[in-house]
């Protein structure tokens, strides 16, 4: 794609949190939901097999002195001459894991009234964090190697570091060595560089424990490569540069071969038991924020 001015305007990690608030905000019920799932610790679906308050059965066992009566089963003690407790399963809030692409091809926009795919993935990833610290859940940055944690001044210090990333290569790439084992995963991306490190990330997230999902960010332009003539076509950081003088006749191969990258993520994503979405910079943020929620939610197969 031929280079483009960043149009990132959130200037302060205070503007990019309100940004990412603002997305959060369109969803009343996710948010009455993660309070409720924070209220009674039921957060994340992979609970562990312990009791405590939850809504998942877990197991029955005899009564015990201190239950109250409303604590029998009085369904369950009525096939026995014994009374039992109804335990339900404990789940524990689990740890997200974010990384981010900040390398050079992010910050290309192909419109004047589109964001950069950069500030559009920083902007998802932040509220999605909102939302997780609403709900009580632990999250960190991958390539910042800190432990994941939650609370009003992890907001604060996200939004920061999402901020000033700056990476000086073209691509991207994800380092699953740094995620917490068992922990759920974000990706976001444009996933259009090496698709052989994705794969590798994935492997390795998966041979951890690690399930999550793949935000692939695109221009509506790279989806249509609405070039013709004489076209130069140069990297962001202009290590590579192409000029060609009939740009209509690259239209098709070029489609094919994007088309074949996303093909190749979806097909990763399903043998590892990861999510795959593909969002586009001129459709509503709030969108792919919902899929993100509702796929971590109900957990990443």
């Amino acid at each position: 794609m031929s280079q483009a001015t960043p149009k990132d305007t959130a200037t302060t990690p205070a503007d990019l949190r309100h940004r990412a608030e603002a997305h959060a905000s369109a969803f009343p019920a996710l948010l009455a939901q993660a309070e409720h799932l924070a209220a009674t610790v039921l957060l994340g679906e992979h609970g562990r097999k312990r009791a405590g308050m939850g809504d998942e059965f877990w197991q029955y066992r005899p009564t015990q002195h201190g239950d109250g009566l409303r604590d029998v089963d009085w369904r369950r003690s009525a096939r026995s001459d014994a009374t039992f407790v109804r335990q339900k399963e404990w789940q524990a809030a689990q740890s997200v894991m974010l990384w981010v692409d900040d390398a050079l091809s992010m910050s290309f926009a192909g419109g004047k009234d589109r964001p950069t795919k950069g500030h559009r993935a920083r902007v998802i990833a932040m509220a999605l964090c909102v939302l997780l610290n609403k709900g009580g859940e632990r999250f960190g940055l991958a390539d910042r190697g800190t432990p994941p944690r939650r609370g009003e001044g992890h907001l604060t210090r996200t939004a920061g570091h999402l901020m000033n990333a700056e990476g000086t290569a073209d691509y991207g790439a994800p380092n699953a060595r740094v995620l917490p084992a068992g922990s759920r995963a974000v990706f976001v991306s444009d996933f259009l560089g090496d698709p052989a490190e994705v794969a590798t990330a994935l492997t390795a997230a998966t041979d951890r424990g690690v399930r999550g999902v793949l935000l692939q960010v695109l221009d509506p332009d790279e989806e249509a490569f609405p070039y013709d003539g004489r076209t130069v076509f140069e990297s962001m950081s202009g290590a590579i540069k192409f000029e060609t003088l009939k740009a209509n006749s690259l239209r098709d191969a070029y489609l094919q071969r994007l088309a074949a990258r996303k093909a190749q993520l979806q097909d990763l994503a399903r043998k590892t038991g990861w999510r795959y979405m593909c969002h586009h910079t001129n459709d509503p943020a709030a969108k792919a924020l919902l899929w993100l929620y509702q796929s971590l939610e109900r957990g990443a197969s």
